[in-house]
């Protein structure tokens, strides 16, 4: 029901927006990006999807499997633009589980490396998000029917989410937890303190690409807070690649700042450098991938 009605709004607010929005002059907008500006949202992108193939490489390190460190990152570089553009269960659990398989995985340890990377994610952006939304000043659209000042205690639970996890791994003499009587072994204070690094970064390289075509029209801590809410907006709803729930939480938080044809020139801009363009080369490497799997 949640789902449906985010839905609901995330379209109003589309068919909303859109109406009001000459085209044309986005087009204009877009062509008018300086190519000093796209080469450089491009190579935070780049580090961004770098960053988050060595992900993985901390799976190798929790399983012990022998898997070359080259080869785990190109699996996890396709599976993660693919989970950008198609969604979680194709690109970060279904594309490694038969990437892995055929680099001779099995489940079981397929399923650490895949919980592990998950975990690496959302564990940086919960600390991060936290943060920003405890910190940042953000006044929310009086439509949203959200109190503003609701924003800020959410973040505070984030922030204590996070706490909570890494006080586990850093103090617990266990180093296991049992949930619905599986064992699962926690990852050293070590690997913890790194995985919080990892993802934390990632989010700020992203971050950092947005506000680089937004051409520091919006301060950066105000960018990477709208991206961040549009992020879980994008995983509430369930939308692959997350079309139009970005557009919409953009429009509506920063379109009293930003024109509306520059705003979404800067989020096409984003769309083709960030998801599109990685998808092209994945879907290349994939093939490398399944030809060396099938000749081995």
């Amino acid at each position: 029901m949640l789902t449906g009605a985010f839905l609901l709004l995330v379209a109003w607010l589309l068919v909303h927006h859109a109406r009001a929005i000459e085209w044309r002059e986005v087009g204009d907008a877009l062509q008018k990006i300086p190519v000093g500006v796209l080469a450089a949202a491009a190579a935070l992108g780049a580090a961004s999807h770098v960053l988050y193939s060595c992900f993985d490489l901390l799976g190798k390190r929790y399983t012990g499997h022998e898997i070359p460190s080259a080869r785990v990152m190109a699996v996890t570089f396709v599976s993660y633009a693919f989970n950008l553009n198609l969604g979680s269960l194709i690109g970060g659990v279904a594309f490694r589980y038969r990437l892995y398989s055929r680099l001779g995985l099995d489940n079981a340890r397929i399923t650490r490396v895949v919980t592990l990377s998950m975990l690496t994610n959302w564990f940086g952006y919960l600390a991060l998000a936290g943060l920003v939304f405890a910190l940042g000043d953000f006044t929310l659209p009086a439509r949203w029917k959200i109190q503003t000042q609701a924003l800020p205690l959410l973040g505070w639970a984030l922030v204590a989410v996070a706490t909570a996890w890494l006080a586990l791994c850093l103090f617990s003499p266990r180093r296991q937890i049992t949930l619905r009587g599986h064992a699962i072994e926690l990852p050293s204070p070590r690997m913890t303190l790194l995985q919080l690094a990892m993802s934390c970064t990632n989010w700020l390289l992203i971050g950092g690409a947005v506000y680089v075509l937004l051409q520091q029209q919006v301060a950066y801590p105000m960018v990477l807070g709208v991206l961040l809410l549009a992020a879980i907006a994008g995983v509430v709803t369930h939308v692959p690649a997350g079309l139009g729930v970005l557009e919409a939480v953009f429009i509506a938080l920063l379109a009293a700042q930003v024109p509306q044809t520059e705003l979404l020139a800067a989020l096409l801009a984003y769309r083709a450098l960030y998801y599109l363009l990685p998808l092209l080369l994945a879907v290349v490497l994939y093939l490398v991938l399944e030809v060396r799997a099938r000749r081995r």
